[in-house]
């Protein structure tokens, strides 16, 4: 097996119309707030099968080391924006700060799974490195797409 191409994940395209995944707070009219769920990061090795068709989160072949927990880290500075991509269409995306492991020790990190751990672990996306990853006493970075209505991992066109 081997890590996927880079995707969102089709039960999210789905969760998300369901309502089952909250990526920011908000609060509608007349009703109670609505706090964010927790997004998180995990990477794993090309031993992986992580693609398009994960629908949640599993340790199989996840990387450790380190500096690493089981799980990965939660993203951070979650923002929704609106913007026409290269085709004029109006397209929602999704942007996280890239997530940072410092002063780790990690081998052979091939991908990663953005999932929400607040909602049964369920899979939102695959980030495909593009090569294999180490690092040895030293900061690994999980550098996420640029957030425009063209790159962006997560867009809804």
């Amino acid at each position: 097996m081997a890590v996927g191409t880079s995707a969102m994940c089709g039960t999210f395209k789905r969760e998300i119309l369901a309502g089952i995944h909250h990526l920011t707070a908000h609060t509608r009219t007349g009703s109670s707030a609505i706090s964010a769920d927790t997004l998180k990061v995990a990477m794993f090795t090309n031993s992986s099968s992580i693609d398009a068709d994960t629908t949640g989160y599993t340790t199989s072949n996840e990387v450790s080391g380190t500096n690493y927990s089981a799980g990965g880290a939660a993203l951070s500075s979650v923002t929704i924006g609106l913007a026409d991509n290269s085709s004029s269409v109006p397209t929602a995306f999704v942007n996280f700060a890239d997530t940072t492991f410092s002063s780790s020790t990690i081998s052979s990190a091939r991908g990663a799974l953005i999932y929400n751990s607040s909602a049964s672990n369920k899979a939102i996306a695959v980030i495909d490195f593009g090569s294999t990853k180490s690092v040895s006493g030293g900061t690994l970075t999980v550098t996420l797409p640029t957030a425009s209505a063209s790159t962006a991992l997560i867009r809804l066109t």
